[in-house]
């Protein structure tokens, strides 16, 4: 009898979403690849609650790695837009943060913060797994933070 837990639904829906975050990869350059990194064997994203998703409907999480070019801005806001309503983002890299090398060529957004909220930015040409692991881990705490107040 010692096993027995009394709750309620709504709190342990409230309990499981922020120990899970569902991201939607938004890879598009040198970036990426240390996000798949940070997925694959060796890191295991997915022992933290992180299940990349490919629908944005699905997604709470938007990790936004690599160069974001003029052209494919008004792709990511529409991503972004098509997200659940609790959504966070999380910048991977120089370029996705200020446009890094290419700051100030006429065809690169200095910047996703331009056009979406940016919750967190992981620093680094590229960033190395562990730093986006340590993102992700901010995030769970400040959501569940959030929800607990």
């Amino acid at each position: 009898m010692d096993n027995i837990f009394i709750t309620t639904l709504k709190k342990m829906s409230e309990w499981a979403s922020h120990k899970s975050m569902w991201p939607l990869a938004c890879g598009l350059s040198c970036c990426a690849i240390e996000m798949m990194h940070a997925a694959a064997s060796r890191y295991d994203l997915d022992q933290f609650g992180c299940l990349f998703r490919a629908s944005p409907r699905h997604a709470d999480l938007m990790i936004v790695s690599g160069t974001v070019t003029n052209k494919m801005a008004p792709l990511i806001k529409n991503l972004y837009d098509q997200m659940l309503s609790s959504k966070f983002v999380i910048a991977m890299g120089n370029c996705a943060i200020s446009g890094g090398l290419y700051a100030g060529s006429q065809s690169v957004l200095n910047g996703v913060s331009n056009i979406i909220p940016v919750d967190i930015n992981v620093p680094g040409c590229p960033p190395r797994p562990e730093d986006l692991i340590n993102a992700i881990l901010k995030l769970q705490q400040r959501r569940s933070t959030k929800q607990s107040t």
